[in-house]
């Protein structure tokens, strides 16, 4: 049974990220504000369940929550920052754009960069615990699975319909065969074995 909130007084936003151990994308992060008598039985880990209830639960968090938002941080911003920084702004982004300003944060995980002048408290595996960070883990996870599909059609060599950028066979053999495209990581060990003998897309041709 997920905990409704760590602190009665007050407003908390929870906060999670979706794709930190992926090959290609962005990675997403969401902060959701939950009203303190919220319940929803079905609320638990995006990663506990299926696409079609992570589905079904973002259209229940978008209308109940008090307020939530995504941020977003590219590929190019991860290769240069690391995807550890790139997840915090992630989650920067997020809290930018929520209109009720939270009086505490609560982050799933164990590391932090503070946001402005706000506490926080990080709790590991916290999206199992608390049901604002389980609501930002499945709004996360939903909201770049979606992006992940339009790129999908783009690329589809990828398979991102069904990997959604992690490091599947499928997409490692991709990779291996037809190159990176401006979606891949570079800094990521993209081949899974050390090998960096890739090419650019366009070089496709006569392959």
């Amino acid at each position: 049974m997920l905990l409704p909130y760590l602190n009665p007084e007050g407003i908390e936003a929870g906060l999670d990220e979706a794709g930190r151990g992926c090959l290609a994308g962005a990675v997403y992060a969401a902060a959701v504000i939950l009203p303190k008598d919220y319940r929803n039985e079905m609320l638990n880990d995006s990663k506990q369940l299926s696409e079609k209830k992570r589905d079904l639960l973002r259209v229940q968090i978008e209308r109940d929550a008090l307020d939530w938002a995504v941020g977003v941080v590219s590929p190019q911003e991860i290769d240069e920052i690391n995807i550890l920084n790139a997840s915090f702004l992630a989650m920067h982004r997020a809290l930018d754009q929520l209109r009720l300003r939270p009086d505490r944060l609560l982050v799933d995980g164990n590391r932090f960069k503070r946001y402005r002048d706000l506490p926080h408290t990080t709790i590991v595996k916290g999206e199992g615990k608390y049901m604002s960070i389980a609501a930002a883990s499945i709004l996360a996870k939903t909201h770049r699975d979606e992006y992940m599909l339009r790129l999908h059609e783009e690329y589809p060599r990828y398979h991102w319909d069904s990997n959604k950028g992690y490091p599947s066979k499928a997409h490692r053999e991709a990779i291996r065969l037809y190159g990176v495209t401006p979606y891949h990581r570079m800094t990521y060990n993209l081949l899974g074995d050390g090998q960096m003998e890739l090419f650019p897309p366009e070089d496709w041709k006569g392959r």
